[in-house]
């Protein structure tokens, strides 16, 4: 049952007396007092301190790059990242090719900017799939326990103990290679490892009062789970779905790397690195850093809002 919230409320009486002891609820303590902060108050203050932080700035503002990229990449790129120019083939870094060619004379730049578009529709869904399915995996696991705990628990750890790119494979393999499938697949891989979490924070609250309290006045289990539990796990699925996010642009790269990922000619950071690292022997330095730069930057972003995210939830 979800805790009220009475002081600095507009329009709402408080419950406390003029000699600040009794009200419409009984007696209450400084407890009640304290608990009766407003909730979206303390939003607004975390959200506040979360923009406070350089780190959520410098991470936001490297994301938020990478997202005009992805939309609006066609636009500004200085060239068609599929037109071929074989005279050019493999030209250095210069004024007329900022980032260079690769073997078949294709602008890099322009490939590294259109490539942030599949691996940004890509791992936010797969994410989002991940979260979704965990969360409520991990509330049944966690507050329902028993037979469902004990079977689903198993099911998890089988999944667990086998390595991602092997389920990757098996389900590609199914499906066929498209974004769809890399959604699918990624998501999952991501769903016992949330459900774990969650699982984790679910248990953390299964014996607090509100929810026996809930429990008393006859409140199904699935009304109980998602009306009274989830709104007080959701730190903990929000600082999961960030950290899930960053592994999220790493798979996609490494599928595509394999060739398992967003197929050629379209411009791809995991397999434009597979397409161009040999290079790296004959001094074609510029054709795989690039991408792997444009990589790391999302990781290293996302990362950077996470820890900010996590560091304020934890204050």
């Amino acid at each position: 049952m979800a805790e009220s919230h009475f002081l600095d409320e507009p329009g709402v009486p408080s419950p406390i007396d003029p000699l600040g002891r009794l009200g419409p609820l009984g007696p209450l303590g400084p407890e009640a007092v304290a608990v009766a902060v407003p909730t979206q108050r303390m939003g607004q203050t975390r959200w506040r301190l979360l923009l406070r932080r350089p780190t959520f700035g410098v991470g936001g503002g490297i994301l938020l790059f990478w997202v005009v990229c992805a939309i609006f990449g066609h636009a500004f790129a200085p060239d068609n990242p599929l037109a071929q120019q074989l005279l050019s083939a493999n030209a250095a870094p210069s004024g007329s090719h900022w980032f260079g060619t690769d073997p078949l004379g294709r602008d890099v730049l322009s490939r590294v900017i259109v490539g942030a578009r599949d691996i940004l529709v890509i791992t936010p869904l797969a994410t989002v799939l991940g979260t979704i399915l965990g969360t409520a995996l991990g509330l049944a696991m966690g507050y329902l326990g028993g037979a469902i705990d004990l079977i689903a628990g198993r099911i998890v750890e089988a999944v667990l103990a086998l390595p991602a790119v092997i389920i990757a494979f098996l389900f590609i393999v199914a499906l066929g290679p498209s974004t769809l499938t890399l959604i699918i697949v990624i998501g999952f891989i991501f769903t016992p490892l949330i459900a774990r979490t969650v699982r984790a924070a679910v248990l953390s609250e299964r014996n607090l009062d509100y929810l026996s309290s809930a429990r008393l006045l006859g409140e199904n289990p699935a009304r109980i789970m998602f009306g009274e539990i989830l709104p007080n796990v959701v730190p903990a699925i929000l600082v999961e779905f960030t950290v899930r996010l960053g592994y999220a642009v790493f798979a996609v790269a490494t599928l595509s790397f394999l060739g398992f990922g967003v197929q050629p000619p379209t411009p791809d950071w995991g397999a434009d690195i597979a397409a161009n690292y040999s290079g790296l022997l004959a001094g074609y330095w510029w054709q795989t850093l690039f991408p792997a730069l444009a990589i790391a930057s999302l990781v290293t972003s996302v990362n950077l809002i996470t820890d900010s995210i996590e560091q304020v939830l934890n204050e």
